[in-house]
């Protein structure tokens, strides 16, 4: 099997090489659109070769990643479906919601396979979560809690295009825990503030905030978010049922000081980084995109599903602005 990236900054990269140490894997397109930077990665990475143009790398792999900025993944994505070729995007495929809906429209019109990165949907300890709601292992979901914090702030000069921290840092959870509850989300409650630094502010942005999540059942979810833990990356779902509760993310890394004797307490290998954190989900995720190029398995994150997040993302941001809870209709 050969695969293609489409982009080989430090994600692109990443994904490669996980792409290249699968046994099926024959080898691994690099394409990126700055001259001499996809040769570059490739003469560092084994099992890679480099390729001067996206219509190339698209007429000679089974599959495809999209690793390049968001603003090019409609044209990307059009192309890689226009030619029948089975596509993983990084989130999100487009910038707005009426762009997104237009692209999706166009992706089910292909029947090609889809996925969208959301790497906590290809986590272990997360998938294993799934299966045992969905198995009636849990009973009936009281509440979710989920926490996610970064260990240091991303570069500011990134804030005015990120989108936000609804759209770039929660947005994960506002696909993940909607998809672990298995309802629709018929209200959205978000504040936030600026307490780690002025850059924020200046970016119309916010680096901590609350998302409360009301579902058609009557469960809540609360999602936390900042962006600096002092500790190390920090990221766990809690689920609480009838049945069981359960969390994924608390390990021997968690950034978390226990005042209990006994209690756990951060090491000094704590998780630095998303990348470390989700380490298992990253290479789960480009297993689980073969399997889905082979037929072996359905699709885990397709793409009509990632515009439920985007919607929640913004009617977080309104509900931020605005100090109200927003009613989502017909999510």
């Amino acid at each position: 099997m050969r695969i293609g990236v489409a982009g080989v900054g430090r994600i692109g990269t990443m994904h490669a090489t996980n792409l290249a140490a699968l046994d099926r894997v024959d080898e691994v397109l690099l394409f990126d659109p700055v001259p001499g930077r996809a040769a570059q990665a490739s003469a560092e990475l084994a099992g890679t070769k480099a390729v001067d143009d996206l219509d190339t790398l698209l007429g000679n792999v089974d599959g495809v990643l999209l690793a390049t900025p968001t603003n090019t993944h409609p044209e990307m994505l059009r192309a890689a479906i226009g030619k029948g070729v089975p596509t993983l995007c990084e989130k999100p495929i487009a910038s707005d919601v009426a762009e997104m809906a237009a692209l999706i429209a166009d992706v089910d019109r292909s029947g090609v396979e889809v996925l969208v990165g959301f790497q906590r949907r290809f986590d272990p300890a997360i998938y294993e979560l799934n299966r045992r709601i969905r198995a009636g292992e849990v009973g009936d979901i009281y509440l979710v809690r989920a926490v996610g914090n970064d260990a240091n702030p991303p570069d500011f000069s990134y804030l005015p295009a990120s989108g936000g921290i609804f759209r770039d840092l929660l947005i994960h959870d506002l696909d993940c825990v909607p998809w672990l509850v298995g309802e629709p989300v018929v209200e959205v409650y978000a504040s936030g503030s600026v307490l780690v630094h002025q850059a924020f502010a200046d970016a119309d942005d916010v680096d901590n905030a609350v998302v409360v999540l009301k579902f058609a059942g009557g469960a809540h979810a609360t999602l936390a978010g900042g962006r600096h833990d002092p500790v190390g990356y920090d990221h766990r779902i809690e689920v609480l049922g009838s049945k069981d509760s359960l969390v994924a993310g608390v390990d021997p890394k968690t950034p978390l000081n226990s005042l209990e004797p006994g209690g756990h307490v951060a090491g000094a290998d704590a998780y630095p980084g998303f990348p470390e954190r989700f380490h298992r989900a990253y290479v789960n995720e480009m297993n689980l995109f073969t399997q889905v190029i082979k037929g072996e398995v359905a699709n885990p994150s397709p793409a009509r599903e990632s515009l439920i997040s985007l919607r929640l993302a913004e009617a977080c941001e309104q509900s931020r602005r605005s100090g109200a809870p927003v009613r989502i209709e017909g999510n």
